[in-house]
């Protein structure tokens, strides 16, 4: 691809209104990523080199001594947690609107079926119930942060 193509695709993207796209043609990678907020654009554009190109021009790395890392007694054991995930890709917003209170914080108590986030995918919005009663510890994604299929969303004690 061509300098004018690339801007070509991200004039594109930006006006499409499509949160990311990662494109591969043959040996070169291209993720773009648009942040929409009101009316201005945010366009990030990512182009890797070949990866022939960048094993040939990478520099030979000094062996450096193995250090252990100090293992820490104090981790946080989830496996204990239910983790609430996202059903899709899209948008996530923790309140229905700029000026409502959070649907849930960290020591909120919720039930089976309680809306817990909205995500917005294409301009729909999508209440995330959750499937499971308990309380939440952890949130694991800020307000109107992309998320995708699958992502962590919440971390819920359900004892």
């Amino acid at each position: 691809m061509d300098l004018k193509e690339i801007q070509n695709l991200i004039k594109f993207v930006s006006n499409s209104g499509v949160a990311e796209v990662k494109l591969e043609t043959g040996d070169v990678k291209i993720t773009i990523r648009t942040t929409l907020e009101g009316n201005s654009h945010d366009i990030t554009y990512v182009q890797q080199a070949p990866v022939q190109q960048a094993v040939q021009q990478a520099a030979p790395v000094a062996a450096a001594p193995a250090v252990a890392a100090p293992v820490n007694a104090n981790v946080e054991d989830n496996s204990k947690y239910i983790t609430i995930k996202s059903p899709m890709i899209g948008t996530l917003y923790r309140k229905s609107a700029p000026d409502k209170p959070m649907f849930v914080e960290v020591g909120s108590t919720i039930s089976k079926g309680d809306v817990v986030c909205v995500v917005e995918a294409m301009k729909l919005f999508n209440e995330i119930e959750s499937e499971i009663s308990g309380k939440i510890v952890k949130i694991l994604v800020d307000d109107s942060s992309p998320v995708e299929f699958d992502q962590p969303l919440f971390l819920v004690d359900p004892s």
